[in-house]
């Protein structure tokens, strides 16, 4: 049985790095001893979302139910709400974009349903660009992802695995998200994280692009050209586990511990779009 490694649960309580602790800067600032600034400019994969209809199975696989037959508590170890599906009310391709829905109906047991998919066995890659241009949902208890799970996950289980938390974000807080990531001795409560806030706007009236340049030692966040975030082994309380293959998820939870339930006054259906997903590797 494996760990709830997908339990964005021990959120709640990350120690957030203050939002002055590292300063603002742009992908194209020169490096300094206290930052790398890594270009990767040789694309390995993309999913411009083209064609409508179903996701390419050949790269993306549905991850579905409420997390029981993936070994966890139902909630996906998260206390989460949802029930995920393939139906194409809950994902599609269709305009450009990946669309990823929640809604509030009773299905399978569950008062809500959504989507999550994975890259897992398919796209998996060590050190680069990862980067997806994005909108968001919005409202009380929603809890849209994109991030990264060791592809080790089946034999070594999470947290030694690594996860990386490219974006999260809560709904009720639509200009603020944040990147975190999690490893043995400083997971769930103990993760490295820090927020993101947008200085005018929200994530949910426009698309940002949302990225990391992860090397062998550092992974740094990105908000469209702002690098606001750089964690290097000195930063973990343990084992620097970054340093293997990590396949993508994108979903979006309805409730759960980070976020709370819906309210009334969330409004469903909410949809994350998602206009590309793109990796990048060093030249050569």
């Amino acid at each position: 049985m494996r760990t709830p490694f997908f339990s964005k649960t021990y959120r709640y309580p990350i120690n957030l790095i203050s939002s002055m602790a590292l300063v603002l800067l742009c992908i194209s600032c020169e490096t300094d001893e206290t930052q790398t600034v890594a270009t990767f400019t040789n694309l390995t994969f993309e999913d411009n979302f083209d064609t409508d209809g179903l996701i390419d199975e050949t790269s993306w696989s549905y991850e579905l139910g409420d997390g029981t037959d993936n070994g966890l508590s139902p909630g996906w170890g998260n206390n989460e709400l949802q029930y995920y599906t393939a139906r194409p009310e809950n994902i599609k391709v269709e305009g450009g974009m990946l669309h990823i829905t929640a809604l509030k109906e009773s299905f399978q047991g569950a008062a809500y349903t959504s989507a999550r998919i994975s890259t897992k066995g398919k796209v998996e890659q060590q050190y680069g660009r990862f980067e997806a241009r994005m909108q968001l949902p919005w409202g009380q208890g929603l809890w849209p992802a994109f991030w990264l799970l060791g592809s080790d996950i089946d034999e070594v289980s999470w947290p030694q695995c690594g996860e990386i938390d490219i974006m999260e974000y809560r709904g009720q807080a639509p200009s603020t998200l944040i990147g975190t990531v999690h490893g043995p001795g400083y997971s769930g409560g103990l993760a490295v994280s820090k927020e993101y806030n947008l200085s005018a706007g929200r994530f949910d009236t426009g698309f940002h692009i949302f990225g990391i340049e992860w090397g062998p030692d550092y992974i740094n966040f990105y908000v469209d050209d702002v690098l606001y975030n750089q964690i290097t082994p000195e930063d973990v309380e343990g084992e620097w586990v970054f340093d293997h293959p990590f396949f993508i998820i994108l979903n979006v939870a309805v409730g759960g511990n980070f976020v709370g339930p819906p309210s009334a006054s969330t409004v469903f259906p909410q949809t994350m779009l998602v206009d590309y997903v793109r990796l990048y590797s060093r030249p050569n």
